[in-house]
């Protein structure tokens, strides 16, 4: 948001509160609407070249500069603003749609705040016709549990079904958040297995049991590797087959979609020959969708290597060797 779109958003909120406040002290007034004095100061001074059109006397909102640099502030003419401002269709429908994906992944604790706002948001939005949130984020008493132990600082046992066949595990983990990404919900933990972070899709949580045990403080989870597209990183779109579907948990994904073949994902690589080397790794498991140079530097290592192996005489192209 550039500096003047900053400003409009702060007089939008500040007018109709300071309207509703005249003689207020400039310093509890900024303290308030959480920015500085001098700030403050600095856009009651535009205030003056705002309100109706036409910049006649009572069109524009008048502010006392006399009283503001005694420290108090008293504005007329800014009627206009005090009104609440009201929501189009559209915008009371995107809020709804923000709405009832919080509603997916918070606690039950939260549901009637959560239940009223959408009932009041739904009567504005109905002109846009109804607005359906479908987010995976696993049973109820799951994300009850996990939302829980975030709040209290809890350790947790996880039954994990993992996206391989037959990986079922049991990780304890440090909890720290909940995030969406692409209508999935994730959870956002420290593994003490593992030693690092990692991201545990909610619907795939079997079970979630306190363990009894505080959880320690690791930081912040890291975000999106934004970091990796200033360092020139290049996103790479892979298939995998079931069995190299856990690469998905353990590599940051950009997005990610199920087909009936298998899993598509997003992953940015900022070196070509760690790609190569996973890939060597997976096999026919993994196929590179895009871009077409990655796959075709795949395929030329892995001809580089079965070459070695022949020179070495440890490959056959004779079948039972």
């Amino acid at each position: 948001m550039s500096p003047s779109a900053q400003q409009v958003a702060r007089l939008l909120v500040a007018i109709p509160y300071l309207q509703a406040h005249q003689g207020i002290g400039l310093d509890e007034a900024a303290q308030a609407l959480g920015t500085t004095s001098r700030q403050l100061q600095h856009d009651l001074q535009v205030a003056l070249f705002c309100g109706l059109p036409g910049g006649l006397p009572g069109d524009l909102i008048e502010v006392d500069l006399d009283a503001i640099a005694d420290g108090v502030i008293w504005l007329s003419n800014a009627e206009v603003l005090a009104k609440p401002l009201r929501l189009t269709p559209d915008e009371a429908a995107t809020l709804l749609a923000a709405v009832q994906t919080v509603r997916e992944v918070a606690g039950p604790e939260t549901y009637p705040a959560i239940d009223s706002t959408a009932a009041k948001l739904s009567t504005l939005s109905a002109t846009v016709g109804p607005v359906v949130v479908s987010v995976a984020a696993g049973a109820e008493a799951i994300r009850a549990t996990v939302s829980e132990a975030i709040i209290r600082g809890q350790q947790l046992r996880l039954t994990y079904d993992g996206r391989s066949r037959g990986s079922t595990t049991y990780p304890v983990v440090d909890p720290a958040t909940v995030s969406l990404r692409d209508g999935y919900a994730y959870l956002e933990a420290w593994s003490l297995e593992r030693g690092g972070w990692r991201s545990y899709l909610l619907d795939r949580v079997v079970t979630a049991e306190p363990t009894g045990v505080a959880a320690a403080d690791h930081g912040s989870p890291p975000s999106r590797p934004d970091w990796l597209r200033a360092a020139g990183a290049a996103e790479v779109v892979l298939r995998l087959q079931p069995e190299a579907a856990w690469l998905a948990e353990y590599v940051p994904v950009q997005s990610h979609r199920e087909t009936k073949d298998g899993l598509e994902i997003t992953i940015l690589v900022a070196d070509p020959a760690w790609l190569r080397r996973l890939l060597l790794r997976l096999g026919g498991s993994a196929e590179v969708i895009s871009p077409r140079a990655a796959a075709d530097s795949a395929i030329q290592a892995a001809r580089d290597a079965l070459a070695a192996y022949q020179a070495a005489g440890l490959a056959s192209d004779q079948p039972g060797r």
